[in-house]
């Protein structure tokens, strides 16, 4: 159970309360802290927490309780301790470690953040002169037979073609495949996640997403497993040749990527927009959203 620690002008505040060590529970994980590292930056959300302007939860260990993501606050909270943004190499959340940047209001991580996504964390700016970009995509139409209850002791047998859409890149600039990893996201019962690189060394990203049918009802198709493909420009950025995600501009709400043309519409609005160029495209190099193949180049 959690419990509510309220202030008002005749008791101490919250930070009068607490002693070091702090102890958080975050979205689950715990950690051990200091006031002082938690107030570093004091016009920030924690610096409100634990200076008693916002008042906090506890679960039933007595650790302060915040309701977001556990794993990504280990990077929020070394940068509290040493003013330093280190990521692991491949660390492919950077939109979530943003969201939560975001809502911790901690301007001087936000500020590291941007730069270290312009700056191409996987590569050197250098390293996108002369990047190749590959690209292919495929549609395969698969029947799906499935029990739909009619009532308590009748079951119809019902069947609905699902369209199971694939899109394997190899990028020789890995930066920009963490920047469509940031953009593209699977749609799952446990919420959004972030598609991971097949193969780190080899520069490859594979996607595969079945978007659901009217006719199939959701129970059936997460009885499946299938899951969905999102696209978010919640960061979508304006850029100068040679850099990666500089001026924010206004975006759209997060959308269902339901077929490929959509798919090759927002890849090329992403890949045009840093600096790559068509090279070729096959079958029909007149419909350039009708390809299966494609071969982009940035000079």
């Amino acid at each position: 159970m959690l419990n509510l620690n309220s202030t008002d002008s005749n008791t101490n505040s919250n930070s009068n309360s607490l002693s070091d060590p702090v102890s958080l529970n975050v979205g689950g994980e715990i950690y051990t802290t200091t006031l002082d590292t938690l107030t570093r930056y004091r016009d920030s959300m924690l610096g409100s927490m634990f200076t008693g302007q916002i008042s906090t939860l506890r679960d039933k260990c007595g650790n302060v309780f915040i309701d977001r993501d556990g794993k990504v606050f280990r990077y929020i909270l070394n940068f509290l301790r040493s003013s330093s943004l280190d990521l692991p190499e491949g660390f492919s959340e950077m939109k979530l470690l943003r969201r939560e940047a975001d809502f911790f209001q901690i301007r001087p991580l936000m500020d590291e953040i941007r730069r270290h996504v312009e700056a191409g964390p996987l590569s050197q700016r250098d390293s996108a002169r002369g990047a190749l970009l590959l690209v292919d995509v495929d549609c395969q139409v698969r029947m799906l037979h499935f029990n739909l209850r009619r009532a308590p002791e009748n079951y119809e047998l019902c069947k609905c073609s699902v369209r199971v859409l694939t899109a394997e890149i190899f990028c020789t600039w890995r930066a920009f495949l963490v920047l469509l990893c940031e953009r593209f996201s699977y749609r799952t019962t446990q919420g959004l996640t972030s598609p991971l690189p097949s193969d780190q060394r080899q520069n490859r990203l594979k996607l595969e997403w079945v978007p659901r049918p009217d006719e199939l009802p959701m129970d059936q198709y997460e009885k499946q497993q299938f899951r969905g493909l999102v696209f978010s420009d919640s960061w979508a950025t304006q850029t100068r040749p040679g850099e990666l995600c500089d001026v924010i501009l206004p975006h759209r709400s997060p959308f269902e990527v339901k077929d490929i043309r959509v798919f090759v519409e927002e890849l090329l609005t992403l890949s045009l927009a840093e600096g790559f160029r068509v090279d070729s495209m096959t079958p029909d190099p007149t419909g350039v959203l009708n390809y299966r193949s494609l071969q982009l180049v940035r000079y």
